[in-house]
């Protein structure tokens, strides 16, 4: 059955149609979610608009490569699965059907603290290629630490600290069908693992005012002297903590917003990047993840200074779509758009991609 669903993916372009179609309203509601209005998760993908490609023409490229590294890793392309909590809402096999696609298509993915299956599952469905475990810390440090432990013995290859959840984000569409991330949804880590709040700030309400979680750079440091896995920050839209994840040594920052999820009239992640690549230089790895939907998108977010872009929402949709088959339907897809956004732009690699390859639109 997933594999004639997969096959009803013709496009990019249909995905989250199709997608809509295989899912229920209120986890529909969750994957969708966007914080308050949604204005910040419109601008990730109106910020794109606001760049063009501008192609070379007559420039004798018969073949691209789309190669790239990610902390000194092999990629077969400069794109990376976001982490995204819960896939087994849409799909049986949840985080096991996008990783073992990943590994197939030889991208690098990262996986959830509230995945539905366990990291070491998850390892075991994707032998090959790298794969970083997200980190949500743990009210207790032991539980952070044991948590960290298990990503290092089952091989994952970094530590992916989301730092902008000390609370949930208020999300219009949950609260209107009552979707609610809360204990009652099973967590492959373990039924000890603390989702980082049981909901958003209510105002009267001392428990939910105060962040879940210890907050402070502090927590880079501490991370750092935990392990010997290299520490991503996730979550920076400000040049200045860019420089500060620099300093309290992180090896990469994600440029992001949670999908537009969390602070509604934040900036989109593309807004922001030349800013902080301006800011960090060659000090750390920059990637950028939101509004990220089409070959087009990675090109133009590369030009601009991201090292690689994550993918959050497709690749549920295409699992919602297609399961297993799906997953590899859009990974296929997608690699082979920004193939040819390539040789369309006159440029024969990924390396060959630089600040030269666009505009702003309208000039």
């Amino acid at each position: 059955m997933a594999k004639r669903r997969a096959a009803g993916i013709s496009s990019l372009g249909e995905l989250e149609e199709v997608a809509s179609r295989h899912t229920s309203a209120r986890v529909w509601s969750y994957i969708e979610g966007a914080a308050a209005a949604g204005w910040t998760d419109r601008e990730n993908r109106a910020a794109f608009d606001r760049w063009v490609l501008r192609p070379r023409i007559l420039s004798s490229v018969h073949e691209v490569d789309l190669r790239a590294s990610m902390l000194g890793a092999d990629v077969a392309a400069p794109v990376f699965v976001a982490p995204t909590a819960y896939q087994g809402l849409v799909h049986s096999r949840g985080e096991l059907a996008t990783a073992s696609a990943a590994a197939r298509a030889g991208l690098l993915a990262v996986f959830s603290t509230l995945s539905s299956r366990s990291l070491e599952e998850i390892a075991r469905a994707k032998p090959t290629g790298p794969r970083w475990f997200q980190l949500y810390l743990q009210p207790k440090w032991a539980a952070t630490r044991a948590l960290v432990r298990r990503a290092e013995t089952a091989g994952y290859s970094a530590l992916v600290l989301t730092a902008d959840v000390p609370v949930l984000g208020v999300r219009d569409g949950q609260l209107k069908t009552g979707f609610a991330i809360d204990s009652s949804l099973p967590l492959g880590n373990g039924p000890r693992v603390v989702p980082p709040s049981r909901g958003p700030v209510r105002w009267g309400d001392r428990y939910s005012l105060r962040p879940a979680f210890p907050e402070s750079w502090e927590v880079v440091d501490r991370l750092r002297e935990m392990t010997e896995l290299p520490v991503v920050v996730k979550g920076v839209l400000h040049p200045d903590d860019a420089r500060r994840a620099a300093q309290h040594g992180a090896r990469a920052i994600v440029v992001s917003n949670h999908g537009g999820r969390q602070l509604d009239r934040s900036p989109s992640s593309l807004s922001v990047l030349p800013s902080v690549v301006k800011a960090v230089g060659d000090r750390v790895e920059v990637y950028l993840d939101g509004g990220v939907r089409r070959g087009s998108d990675v090109l133009i977010a590369l030009a601009l200074g991201a090292k690689a872009v994550g993918v959050g929402r497709p690749p549920l949709w295409a699992l919602a779509a297609g399961g297993e088959a799906g997953v590899d339907r859009y990974f296929s897809l997608l690699l082979s758009d920004l193939a040819s956004a390539l040789v369309l732009t006159g440029r024969p690699s990924i390396a060959a991609v630089d600040r030269s390859l666009v505009a702003q639109y309208p000039e």
